[in-house]
């Protein structure tokens, strides 16, 4: 044990105040970051604070200044390097701006999330960045916002929550790769998904509480329509929620008389799978299968082939996020904002005209 610990554990504002000159709540005010004081006094606090070695004590400066230096974050799936990156934009702008991130995983389920919401809210963080689990099921959002904490979504906004909210320009994506698809001959493509139902069969774009991945099949579907392609609600693979699932429904799918000659798959996770699977079974991509991968993975680049992905602006996606909420953390109380950002496709070789069908 360090023998000066106790030590520096003892040494208060007080001691601070009294070397450096200056009242107590002089002190206070330059060590918990709130208030003014001259330039010549926060020096001078500065310094008596770093010959003493003093520590803050967390608990104390948050019911002095009402703030406790946190923010809080729950997102769907941890493990996805989707969150991960969008993780990361958050923590970097959160340390920026002085913040701590408390990180809590839903794993897509709704009450894990309130449980999550529960515990921050007690935890008395400053803020909320959370990505819905289901965005018609908002109303713990709703009270801890009423409860005077700013809150921001991720990745997924809520057609019946006014909060600001940065999400990507999902449909617009899906719809380019569908009709580039389309426009190489291809008429049997498949969208793949996490999202479920309880009878695990696709309905209509309802069905899909996430929004992100809502907004995609809508831009596949209307596509389709567009194009003169019937009823490919049923070319909607629900229900891809861990790899042995997805596999499952891959090798179902890959190996049926009427199997799709292009596959989409609605994140990296799933594009992985559908890529072992194909290989698995003996399907060359992309001769014999194309195939279309949401979030620029690193392992899409170094396959062979290497696959062709739509490139999400995820770290800013968290960034944003995080911008956001600190803006309202220091005081901005304009409406509530919905940023929308660009994707862009990335080409590599993992899509080919269909010779024939």
């Amino acid at each position: 044990m360090d023998p000066n610990s106790s030590q520096r554990a003892s040494v208060t504002v007080a001691d601070v105040a009294r070397k450096a000159g200056v009242s107590k709540a002089t002190a206070a005010r330059v060590l918990g970051g709130y208030g003014t004081v001259s330039d010549r006094v926060r020096d001078a606090v500065t310094v008596a604070a770093r010959a003493l070695d003093y520590r803050p004590n967390e608990l104390a400066r948050s019911m002095t200044t009402g703030r406790s230096g946190t923010i809080g974050v729950v997102v769907g799936d941890i493990e996805n390097p989707f969150f991960s990156l969008a993780v990361r934009g958050i923590t970097d702008i959160a340390r920026q701006a002085g913040f701590t991130v408390i990180l809590i995983n839903s794993g897509e389920d709704v009450s894990a999330e309130k449980a999550a919401i529960r515990t921050l809210v007690a935890k008395r963080v400053d803020g909320l960045i959370v990505s819905p689990a289901k965005e018609s099921d908002v109303e713990h959002l709703r009270e801890a916002a009423r409860s005077g904490r700013p809150l921001a979504l991720l990745d997924r906004g809520s057609e019946a929550f006014e909060v600001d909210t940065v999400i990507a320009d999902d449909r617009h994506a899906a719809a380019g790769i569908t009709r580039q698809l389309i426009e190489l001959g291809h008429r049997r493509i498949a969208y793949i998904t996490a999202c479920d139902t309880p009878d695990r069969v696709f309905h209509t774009p309802n069905d899909i509480n996430t929004g992100s991945v809502r907004r995609r099949v809508e831009g596949f579907l209307d596509t389709c329509r567009e194009a003169g392609l019937p009823a490919m609600e049923r070319w909607v693979y629900m229900g891809a929620v861990t790899p042995e699932q997805t596999r499952q429904i891959a090798k179902r799918m890959l190996e049926g008389k009427n199997r799709p000659t292009a596959v989409i798959a609605s994140d990296s996770v799933i594009g992985l799978e559908i890529f072992k699977t194909s290989r698995l079974i003996g399907l060359a991509i992309p001769q014999e299968l194309s195939l279309i991968s949401f979030h620029d993975a690193d392992w899409t680049a170094v396959t062979s082939p290497p696959v062709t992905v739509v490139r999400q602006p995820v770290y800013q996606l968290g960034e944003t996020a995080a911008k956001l909420l600190v803006e309202r953390l220091n005081g901005n109380d304009t409406a509530p904002r919905k940023v929308v950002l660009r994707t862009e496709v990335v080409e590599r070789a993992s899509v080919a005209r269909l010779l024939e069908d």
